[in-house]
């Protein structure tokens, strides 16, 4: 038994911050849900133009390209607690920017990406300083195990953040007083407003936070220490890899982006089958997740990874083909559960290969490489539903999916492929 065994399962939680952290992460994962429920169902209902499924990714992912590297050399110099209660308190003020424009009823979808715009900053600053932050509230030996709770966490925000998110929407959008049938003025504004109740919720766990990191010398901010993340990443082949390897993947691969048109124009169904459908990859994750804070994965560890990655694939080509609600809910719940594999792989070997004093600035690098799969491939993906089609666009998306998975374990990153075992790492300072 290696000591990561003593912290199998929830004994972790006995670590007060790491808890705290938890329900942070937890509330603000379900406001972002919910945002995007409201976000996406709204843009579609007042345009009904793909394309603009793909801008409300891409207004997020650019202003977070360009802020995102500085702000890893931020997490790695300044009080990673302040600034996550700094971006908590961003997304809250957002989230009730949506709620008045709704309430004023603006139909114009240009006022809606500005304000995601503003979402893209605070997510450039605060999820490599989540990522760099969650190593300082545990010791080193509890990792494993506090990577597969977080995750699980997250994925099980990711489940009731759609549903209620979708419910709110749906049951406020068709009540007496709720303006039926008006999306404006109807459901967007019940989601958008709880949305900001839970990010207040958010700044408060993390001001209970007693960990206080220790100081740092303060370096000058120059091009040779921002771009040290990024030499770090080149020089680790198995951290390129696997996060190479996760950007485009998903980035092709993107289906969920679609959903809102999916739900709409093949199911022909409303606001709470979106709900339904987009909490799907969320409920296969977050399965996924729980059996690995029991079972953590500790041999073939990147067989298991390319396993998650060929499952996400195949489950996003009979996503796109069926017009069945419950074989595209079944299909969603496959493809989660895969991608949450591959996180699991990817975020413990980042975290165990990073040294504490570069962790910001790699944990800057991986989250480049996430926005860019996750927003960047919901603009690709509505660029090409509208070139070629929404259900070829889904279709081809998970097979170029498979395409890369095999290219990455074939022939760019074989050392990948053939990692055993976590162990296999080079010993890195903490």
């Amino acid at each position: 038994m290696n000591s990561s065994d003593h912290y199998r399962g929830v004994a972790v939680l006995r670590h007060r911050d790491f808890t705290l952290f938890l329900g942070a992460r937890f509330c603000a994962a379900i406001a972002a849900q919910m945002v995007v429920i409201g976000v996406g169902w709204q843009v579609y209902q007042m345009t009904g133009r793909l394309v603009d499924l793909g801008l409300i990714g891409l207004s997020q992912f650019l202003p977070f390209l360009a802020l995102v590297l500085f702000a890893g050399h931020a997490a790695d110099r300044y009080d990673r607690r302040l600034i996550l209660m700094l971006c908590g308190s961003a997304q809250c003020l957002c989230a009730a920017l949506l709620l008045v424009f709704s309430i004023a009823g603006v139909t114009h979808p240009w006022l809606i990406f500005l304000v995601l715009a503003v979402l893209g900053i605070a997510r450039a600053f605060q999820m490599p300083t989540a990522q760099s932050f969650m190593p300082n509230l545990i010791p080193a030996e509890a990792l494993r195990s506090a990577v597969a709770m977080s995750s699980s966490t997250f994925q099980v925000a990711t489940i009731a953040g759609p549903s209620l998110g979708g419910l709110l929407y749906a049951l406020a959008d068709r009540s007496p007083g709720g303006h039926a049938g008006h999306v404006v003025n109807g459901g967007a504004a019940f989601v958008y407003g709880a949305a900001a109740a839970l990010c207040l919720a958010t700044v408060a766990m993390l001001a209970a936070v007693r960990l206080r990191r220790p100081p740092v010398k303060p370096a000058a901010v120059s091009w040779s220490s921002l771009l040290q993340g990024l030499r770090f990443v080149w020089h680790r082949k198995t951290v390129l890899g696997a996060i190479s390897l996760d950007l485009f993947a998903v980035l092709f691969g993107g289906a969920t982006a679609l959903l809102p048109a999916f739900t709409h124009d093949v199911l022909h169904a409303g606001p709470e089958v979106f709900g339904l459908l987009r909490t799907a990859p969320g409920i296969g994750a977050g399965v996924t997740a729980v059996l690995l804070v029991f079972r953590p994965i500790n041999r073939h560890v990147g067989v298991c990874m390319f396993a998650g990655v060929a499952a996400f694939g195949v489950a996003t080509v009979v996503f796109g083909l069926t017009t069945r609600f419950f074989v595209a809910l079944v299909s969603l719940v496959i493809l989660g559960a895969g991608d949450m594999i591959s996180v699991y792989v990817r975020s413990v070997l980042v975290q165990l290969e990073t040294p504490d004093d570069v962790r910001g600035r790699v944990s800057a690098v991986n989250a480049v490489f996430i926005g860019a799969s996750n927003e960047l491939g919901e603009f690709e993906s509505g660029l090409t539903a509208a070139w070629i089609g929404l259900v070829p666009a889904i279709v081809a998306g998970g097979v170029v999916t498979l395409i890369v998975g095999a290219l990455w374990a074939g022939y760019l990153f074989p050392q990948l492929w053939r990692m055993r075992s976590f162990e296999e790492l080079g010993p890195q300072s903490r």
